[in-house]
């Protein structure tokens, strides 16, 4: 188990925090318990965390999460028992299940993260095959991943209102883990199969301003729960839209947009005695990979952008146009990782946590998005559901880990009821 060294241990602001989740413990888990028998959890769920010392919160969170492949393998008892019990509540009868992967193929890190998922899903008692939406997949193909597993991709066939295989495989269950930035395929649209997470999950429509709406709603409930102040565990944000980095159309209203949370950072530093420079991170409303973010710390960063930030800002994922972006409050992170920046992120199946990694890039800061180029991750593990040990040091692992599952578990509840308010358009 790699328990790495975290300078933030020593901040006694999150040391107060921590020591209130673990007062408050029975109150937290009683009040999870509550939401989740009023909401259906998304299959799974990835949380990426800041820990500045002082402040404790997500700042992106992934509905078709692709890093299984850098889970603890301790963490596999964890992550078949939360499939099971997923299954249980939305398939009980499935025997079988297709899996539906991203289709770049040449990743082999990904196609990795498609092995480890496809392991966990068979160790739940599950038939598992692969099918592909790759137009180039036509026939059963095998590829190599990065530790030299195989995976074997099959094409989808479409009959009536569900999806087999060319040999009749036909589940009721289909879980996806591509999230349809490019949009939805015909192929996928008004199934009879239960699919997860539903379409409205997709990056195509789904945008991370609805996401933080909601878990603003979330935090502001569970902070009145055990009385904290939210913003110790969510960070301010707002929207900008109708902007073209390309051609700098709407440069102004991003400047004051930025200006505005700047200012409200400003404030909360104060109040709470932090000698901090304040700044955000502006980043595409919709899509992941890292693609389309920077770090900015004035409003006149963003006015004049050169060319290579420009072509940074203005396309992500597949390709697609970026003409919305969220204005984030940028935690700090403090915690180091064999002496590079950290942060970690938490992997969740059903509303359980099942383990997680640190995220670390030697070549960027505590104020700089880690997502990026150069890279590396150290995994967790998450004993006991992230179970604290109260007779243990308050800044001992069990506990930092289960102050971690509590953020990212309101992240998740964010989550589910996103996908409530957002119905499918198919």
């Amino acid at each position: 188990m790699v328990i790495p060294h975290l300078p933030s241990a020593l901040s006694a602001p999150l040391l107060l925090l921590e020591k209130n989740f673990l007062q408050n413990q029975a109150k937290i888990e009683s009040w999870f318990r509550s939401k989740w028998h009023h909401h259906q959890s998304p299959f799974y769920g990835s949380v990426d965390l800041r820990n500045s010392g002082y402040k404790l919160a997500p700042v992106d969170m992934n509905l078709f999460p692709g890093g299984f492949n850098n889970l603890n393998p301790d963490s596999l008892p964890l992550a078949v028992a939360a499939a099971q019990s997923m299954i249980e509540s939305v398939c009980p009868e499935a025997s079988g299940i297709l899996l539906i992967p991203e289709n770049h193929t040449r990743n082999t890190f990904y196609l990795q993260n498609v092995y480890a998922l496809q392991h966990i899903l068979e160790q739940a008692g599950l038939n598992v095959r692969l099918g592909s939406l790759n137009p180039e997949i036509t026939t059963a193909t095998t590829f190599e991943t990065a530790l030299g597993n195989q995976v074997t991709l099959e094409p989808l066939v479409r009959e009536g209102n569900r999806l087999t295989l060319a040999d009749g495989f036909k589940p009721c269950l289909v879980l996806l883990n591509n999230d349809l930035s490019a949009g939805v395929p015909d192929i996928l649209k008004g199934l009879e199969q239960t699919l997860l997470p539903p379409l409205q999950a997709g990056w195509y429509t789904r945008k991370k301003t609805e996401h933080f709406a909601e878990y603003d709603r979330v935090a502001n409930e569970f902070a009145q729960l055990i009385d904290i102040d939210p913003w110790l565990i969510n960070p301010y944000f707002e929207s900008c839209t109708h902007l073209n980095f390309q051609e700098r159309a709407g440069e102004e209203e991003l400047a004051k947009s930025i200006e505005s949370v700047l200012n409200k950072i400003k404030v909360k530093y104060q109040q709470y005695n932090i000698d901090k420079e304040p700044f955000v991170i502006v980043k595409a409303d919709s899509g992941t990979y890292g693609m389309g973010i920077m770090s900015v710390k004035s409003p006149d960063d963003v006015i004049g952008l050169n060319r290579k930030n420009r072509n940074k800002m203005s396309v992500v994922k597949e390709g697609l146009e970026v003409h919305e972006v969220i204005i984030q409050e940028g935690v700090y992170t403090f915690e180091r990782v064999q002496e590079a920046a950290a942060e970690p992120v938490v992997y969740m199946m059903n509303h359980f946590v099942i383990g997680g990694f640190y995220r670390i890039h030697a070549g960027r800061g505590e104020d700089e998005n880690l997502n990026a180029i150069g890279m590396q991750f150290v995994p967790l593990s998450f004993q006991g559901h992230c179970l604290p040990d109260k007779k243990a040091p308050i800044d001992c692992a069990s506990n930092r880990f289960y102050a971690y599952g509590v953020i990212a578990r309101l992240s998740l509840l964010a989550g589910a009821l996103e996908l409530e308010n957002k119905p499918s358009p198919f």
